[in-house]
Parts: structure tokens; sequence; C-alpha cells
């Protein structure tokens, strides 16, 4: 995952979501991360954030074939913005043409401050993660949690999921240290036991930040991590 430059949306050209979910997987099985994308219900709660009321900035990272994408949709009901940063191109042009009130950016989360300016914004409401945690080494996700630290409002919110299965292997248990260093605030969901696999889901709230010579930063920044 390197890099902000922006590609081309490409328009899908193989099968439904599962299927050209389970493709993507066998093409790259370290960026998709699972073979199927997440039921209803655990999208349902993973989106619960997102208001639906006002106009508020809301940031999807690894959309996939919009599992969460149209429930995300159905929550702002037309009004605010939703962004969603997709790194794989072929899952970026099924969304566009399924979704054409999604602003789509074929770009990577670790560039998540620079995607948002682009497009005039600084800050978001809400952020909802579809990505690969468990795939992810432990520096890609300081980076990635960095990034969302940067954007995300004082008041906002981000979740995340992980599952069940995986919870206390090595990369899942970094991820919660992770994010109990980066907000005050992480409630763990109850489990979705109707997602194939299970999973939870992470509520993370008011993010950890210092104030130095240049502004607030997150703490991984200040300590010299990036």
């Amino acid at each position: 995952m390197h890099g902000a430059a922006l590609q081309p949306v490409q328009l899908p050209s193989d099968g439904g979501p599962p299927v050209s979910f389970f493709l993507e997987f066998l093409r790259s099985p370290l960026t998709v991360g699972a073979v199927r994308p997440s039921g209803r219900a655990l999208a349902e709660l993973a989106t619960a954030a997102v208001p639906a009321t006002g106009s508020p900035v809301v940031v999807e990272l690894g959309p996939g074939t919009g599992a969460f994408t149209a429930p995300i949709q159905q929550r702002l009901a037309g009004s605010g913005r939703h962004l969603a940063v997709e790194i794989n191109p072929r899952f970026a042009g099924r969304l566009a043409a399924l979704h054409a009130t999604v602003e789509v950016a074929v770009a990577d989360a670790t560039a998540l401050r620079e995607v948002l300016a682009q497009r005039g914004l600084d800050r978001a409401d809400v952020v909802v993660s579809g990505l690969p945690w468990a795939a992810f080494d432990e520096e890609l996700q300081r980076n990635v949690l960095s990034e969302v630290v940067a954007v995300i409002q004082p008041t906002g919110v981000f979740t995340t999921f992980a599952y069940v299965h995986a919870r206390w292997a090595p990369p899942a248990r970094r991820l919660h240290e992770a994010l109990r260093s980066r907000f005050e605030e992480v409630v763990v969901s109850r489990t979705v036991w109707t997602n194939l696999p299970p999973a939870l889901v992470y509520f993370c709230r008011r993010p950890i930040t210092v104030v130095g010579p240049q502004g607030a930063m997150d703490l991984s920044t200040a300590a010299g991590h990036r």
C-alpha cells in the first residue's frame, strides 16, 4: 500500500459481489483479506455510528464490493458527503457504478489526509473501516491509524471490525492495543454470530492527540514512529 496518486476508476466486468470478492481475494489475498463480503447484520452494526441527520462527512476505508457502503448511504439519505477509499481499482469501479453519490477514490488508506485534501476536506465525522487488519504488519497498522486519528473530528467516531476466531491472534491483539492507545474510549460490540465468520465491531471515540509547536498531532507521530 504505497502512495496517494489517484487512479482511473475501472468499470466492473465480472460477476456479482460474492463472486468478484472471491476473485479479488485470489488475485491479492493480503489486500482483500477475506474470501467473502461482510454480512448484512455486521454491516448495519458497523455503520450504526453514521448520523441519520445533519450533513456529516463519512469516510469509508476498504469498502470492497460495498457491504458497508449501502447502509451508510441509507443512513445519510442524500445528505452529507460519503468518501470511499479503495486501493483495488476493480472494487472501486463496481462501487462507483452502483453508488453514483459516493465519491470513490482509488488510493491508499495511509495517505488519507492527502485524499481528503484533494477534495477540499480536512476532517471526517465518522470513519468506517472494512480494512483487513489481520493481514497488516505492525507498521502498516500504525500508519493507517495515524491517518485516521489525524482526520477524525474530536467528537467523531471510528468503527472497525474483527473476526472472533482470530481475536486473540497477534495481529488482532496488536490492533486492539493500538486502538486503546489512540482513542480514550474503545467499546467492543456484541458478537455478530450470523456473520460468516462471526465478528465484532470496535467503536472508538475521542482520538488522543498532543499539541506541539506545529499544532495537534497524534501520539505516534509525536513519538517519532511515522
